[in-house]
């Protein structure tokens, strides 16, 4: 329902206040005629309309809609029709004045109105019931418009704020992002470093032995091809990863290659170690992978248990390995139980991030949430070459 209401342009909300206060007025004027008070005429119907008329601009020009409708209803009152009908122009007008402004004007503005409700009551009340009533209704209506007033500028500083806390949070996973991609970007550099070096090293044994071992020159130039199709394979995602602007990688530091899965147990034992107790389980048959797949998953397993420690401790862990035929399938859960960061640690999921874009890098999928059963699970799904392959 807000929203609906929300969504309505308010020019179309002011030109329906208006001219159904306009024809509330003409309508009870016409109805209602007690003795000693003349019945509606034409002039009454056009007074009538042209008090509550200018509400219609009560947002632009709040100050002159006042004025010109307790002018109109002050010609109203002089021209002795009832003075009960159309009281409500100025009110309203007053409300959109005491809503929109502040100050000097509101008070200029409370008390024409109160001169002109007070007219009104005069014609047909007590002195001291007239005053009275003149004051309360200014007061009430100053205490309302002014009310909204406030609301109104403190949702505009929560839009604000939340405006800003928006731009603040995209722009902190945008660093991450970054940062992530200029880390695996120096990983990456140093594999396709490793590669090169191996291609190297066959080049020159196949030139030294091309024509005393053939066989030997022969393999040596087996594994040049090999390698440097790993290579240029490495180097195409080097070179997607750092197709950033120059200026979202200014400030990046130098990181040393990430380990692989050779050190799985060490990293298990340092789990251990820190209170998690860990549990470690390979389905299949393991076979080689790529350098930078190998550093993806450790990276992955590694993020994965150290949110364990900084969240769930203390709590069990196990970690699955599942080679399939033509992927990689990692697993971790945990069956502690989350617990909710500080105020002040409130901050993007840059792990998870982190995680997500090594996989999307290497053509894998990263899921990752709480279970229905308790802890937490993270699933990591990775294209990699089949048994005959490796």
């Amino acid at each position: 329902m807000a929203r609906w209401w929300a969504g309505i342009d308010p020019r179309l909300i002011d030109w329906v206040l208006a001219l159904s206060l306009g024809a509330a007025g003409c309508v009870a004027g016409a109805a209602y005629h007690p003795q000693g008070w003349p019945r509606f005429d034409a002039m009454a119907y056009a007074l009538s309309i042209a008090v509550s008329l200018p509400l219609v601009l009560r947002r632009r020009f709040p100050l002159a809609v006042l004025v010109v409708s307790c002018a109109v209803f002050t010609v109203y009152l002089a021209a002795g029709d009832q003075p009960s009908v159309n009281t409500w122009g100025p009110l309203v007008a007053l409300y959109s004045l005491a809503a929109h402004r502040r100050g000097g004007a509101v008070v200029a503005g409370a008390v024409l109105t109160a001169g002109a409700v007070l007219y009104s009551g005069l014609t047909a009340l007590p002195a001291a019931l007239a005053v009275t009533q003149s004051v309360l209704a200014v007061a009430v209506i100053w205490v309302f418009g002014a009310g909204a007033r406030r609301l109104t500028e403190r949702n505009a500083r929560l839009a604000e704020l939340t405006a800003l806390l928006r731009a603040e949070q995209e722009e902190r996973a945008r660093r991450a992002v970054m940062d992530e991609r200029v880390r695996i970007a120096r990983e990456l550099h140093d594999v396709v470093a490793h590669h090169m070096s191996v291609v190297s090293v066959q080049a020159g044994l196949a030139r030294y032995v091309v024509y005393s071992d053939p066989d030997t020159a022969r393999r040596s130039l087996d594994t040049i091809a090999a390698t440097s199709g790993e290579a240029l394979e490495e180097m195409r995602r080097l070179l997607a990863v750092l197709r950033i602007p120059p200026e979202d990688a200014e400030d990046a530091a130098a990181y040393d290659p990430a380990p692989g899965l050779s050190r799985l147990d060490e990293l298990a034992a340092r789990v251990r170690d820190a209170g998690v107790r860990v549990e470690v389980a390979v389905t299949g048959t393991p076979r080689p992978l790529a350098p930078g797949q190998d550093q993806c998953v450790f990276r992955v397993i590694q993020e994965s248990l150290t949110n364990v420690i900084k969240h769930a401790a203390p709590a069990r862990a196990w970690v699955d390995l599942r080679y399939e035929s033509e992927r990689l399938v990692v697993r971790v859960v945990d069956d502690g139980r989350r617990r909710a960061p500080a105020a002040t640690e409130r901050t993007p999921p840059h792990g998870l991030l982190g995680m997500r874009e090594r996989a999307r890098l290497y053509g894998g999928t990263l899921s990752a949430g709480p279970r229905p059963q308790g802890g937490f699970e993270v699933v990591l799904t990775l294209p990699v070459p089949g048994p005959a392959d490796a």
